[in-house]
């Protein structure tokens, strides 16, 4: 095993001297050099076992050449050739391979320590002894997901190392600044979790100290925290360069070189010769040199704009499931039906997991999972801290191992605290390297119950900006449980947003069979020939009550799914009367009816015969006092533009 080490400690130091060439070639556009930390990774990568996840950063070249991951591949992502792992779509140590265990990292740092507490509780429940390993600098244990994954990870006794690689600087920021306590350790007491700290350019003391830490969390789980002391020789990336690094500091740590040094213990101790070593770097030269000529002799990608779109989502390969006509029926309120939804949704699929604060045994504050924890037990239904990046960052986790997950937010603007995780994260890891985030967020939105600011916004324009999320918005009780049981048979993330105000004011006979709705399909919910009212959620009731109040003949289209959009419905119902008006709840300005008024006005013009109008909220935060809110609400000013348009 020594000699093995020393190969694999000194095959990444081989490529990177070679990358540093070809960058001041300009053959290489950018690259963050490991060299001074390789010790780290690949000590660390050697302890685990080949199916153990490793979540990566910049500097973990070593993790990539332990698991032996094929040069020219590697080569060829960092290229941005098109037999990367990510098609060019990414650059560096942007990108990871499930085939190979490695999950890469996103730009933001913290949040991939919560992706592998989900792997960790993957592997928890599965009892399946394993842990995953999750790299940081000592500038990201700043982050507030550094304390979320930690926190969780303590609370729940999860197999996962958080190991901080401390190189003294982020970027050129010393760790004077970034902390107060003497040893990133040391807040390993905070979180109850054993913490050690290593000298990091040690590949031996690497190699058997996590060997054991791991040996034991396979047994019984538990996170630990482990803080490398160590150095990085050069910038944070070449462009940074070193001059903010004092020329003493660099010459100490130069003298501590882990490859060095491991070679002089080696040959000091006879395991090693000159000319053994001599041979070793002829071949990992050869094997080099050659994986970079086939990255050459590579074409540059070209772009295709149907498989760019294309692989902005996972296939989903489970068909609709209608209901039996002549099933057993229930008449449920709207609140019942999510539940009942949930419910099977659990009995279908034993690996999901539903995650939320208070859901366990007090049943959610909308109560809709009381019941669960006696029926599916707490390993299932798992009450969080108040950790809403830690959650959804675990549930991204739970999926790469397989898993299903449900998050629920306790409320949708609480969302904003796991911003990052659904717009960085879940959104965008297929479209990057083709990993599935099979997460369903559950979005309890909505005013009209005067809750002011913070706990009534309509906030679902925020995602369906984002390309790779789905967002769905049912406005019935047998729209709720079937397109909340096609999102579970989705493999992509899922916003459910579920208005507060119709949970109990609403019921409907649904059937009580599993059954889904296709994700992506808008419904006419009711017929007209004046004008067309476009819409979704409780925008869909105030349309039927004013128009019918009206006597306005409209045809009133339910979206359902704002992301992807149905514009094969809304064209067919615009080319039928002609007119157009978008309802919804959300403010005006940034709100899906601009998109879609924008939409209808550059390819149905020809088919309009009056403006296409919008009626939404307010352009002001969700008022508390009820006359206040209901001002804000877009109801009446529906009711004026409707007669307008009508009259048009």
């Amino acid at each position: 095993m020594l000699v093995t080490l020393y190969q694999r400690i000194l095959k990444p130091r081989m490529i990177e001297e070679k990358m540093l060439i070809l960058l001041r070639q300009g053959q290489v556009s950018k690259w963050f050099s490991g060299i001074g930390q390789e010790a780290i990774a690949v000590g660390v990568t050697s302890a685990l076992l080949p199916d153990e996840l490793v979540f990566t950063l910049h500097r973990n070249l070593g993790v990539f050449t332990v698991r032996e991951v094929p040069l020219a591949k590697l080569f060829s992502q960092w290229q941005g050739k098109k037999s990367g792992f990510s098609k060019g779509r990414e650059r560096s140590f942007h990108f990871g391979t499930l085939d190979y265990g490695i999950v890469g990292m996103i730009s933001h740092l913290g949040p991939q320590l919560t992706l592998a507490g989900g792997a960790a509780l993957a592997s928890k429940l599965a009892d399946e002894g394993r842990v995953a390993l999750a790299f940081s600098g000592e500038g990201g244990t700043s982050e507030g997901d550094f304390h979320e994954a930690l926190n969780v990870a303590s609370v729940w006794d999860l197999p996962v190392i958080f190991l901080v690689e401390n190189n003294g600087y982020g970027l050129s920021t010393t760790t004077k600044e970034q902390y107060r306590c003497e040893n990133i350790a040391d807040r390993g007491i905070g979180y109850g979790m054993k913490s050690v700290i290593l000298d990091g350019n040690n590949i031996l003391e690497v190699y058997n100290t996590i060997s054991k830490l791991a040996a034991d969390m396979r047994k019984k789980p538990h996170p630990v925290l482990v803080e490398c002391k160590t150095f990085r020789m050069r910038g944070h990336e070449e462009a940074s360069g070193v001059k903010y690094v004092p020329k003493e500091l660099l010459e100490e740590w130069a003298g501590k070189d882990p490859v060095q040094q491991y070679e002089q213990y080696l040959l000091e101790e006879g395991v090693l010769t000159e000319k053994k070593i001599a041979a070793i770097r002829k071949e990992i030269k050869a094997e080099i040199d050659a994986a970079w000529q086939a990255t050459v002799a590579e074409p540059e990608v070209e772009a295709d704009t149907a498989e760019e779109l294309a692989d902005v989502y996972a296939p989903v390969v489970n068909p609709v499931k209608h209901p039996e006509k002549d099933g057993q029926t229930t008449e449920k309120r709207f609140i019942d039906a999510i539940s009942d939804g949930l419910r099977q949704a659990m009995k279908k699929y034993d690996k999901l997991v539903l995650m939320g604060q208070d859901i366990a045994d007090y049943g959610g504050v909308f109560k809709i999972t009381q019941g669960f924890v006696e029926e599916f037990g707490k390993d299932r239904v798992r009450n969080t801290p108040i950790c809403e990046s830690a959650i959804i960052g675990a549930g991204l986790g739970l999926s790469l191992k397989g898993f299903k997950a449900m998050v629920e937010m306790q409320f949708a603007d609480f969302v904003t605290s796991g911003f990052n995780q659904v717009v960085n994260n879940l959104a965008k890891i297929h479209y990057r390297w083709g990993a599935n985030a099979d997460v369903v967020v559950r979005m309890p939105t909505g005013g009209g119950v005067g809750a002011g600011p913070f706990h009534s916004q309509s906030n679902e324009a925020w995602f369906v900006h984002t390309p790779g999320l789905k967002v769905v918005f049912p406005s019935n009780p047998y729209d709720a449980k079937g397109l909340l049981l096609a999102a579970f048979d989705d493999p992509n993330p899922v916003l459910f947003f579920e208005h507060k105000a119709l949970y109990r004011s609403l019921t409907e006979v649904i059937p009580d069979e599993y059954y889904t709705i296709e994700i992506g399909k808008a419904k006419v919910v009711r017929s007209g020939q004046a004008l067309s009212v476009i819409t979704y959620g409780m925008g869909v009731h105030w349309a039927l009550k004013v128009c019918e109040e009206e006597g306005i003949d409209a045809e009133i289209l339910d979206l359902r799914t704002l992301l992807p959009l149905d514009y094969d419905a809304i064209s067919e119902t615009v080319k039928k009367t002609n007119r157009a008006i978008l309802l919804h709840e959300d403010t005006m300005t940034g709100g899906i009816g601009g998109e879609i008024a924008a939409w209808i006005s550059e390819h149905l013009f020809e088919h309009l015969d009056a403006p296409v109008l919008r009626a939404a909220a307010l352009d002001t935060p969700v008022p508390f006092a009820i006359p206040l809110e209901q001002n804000f609400m877009p109801a009446e000013r529906f009711r004026q533009q409707v007669k307008r348009l009508a009259a048009y």
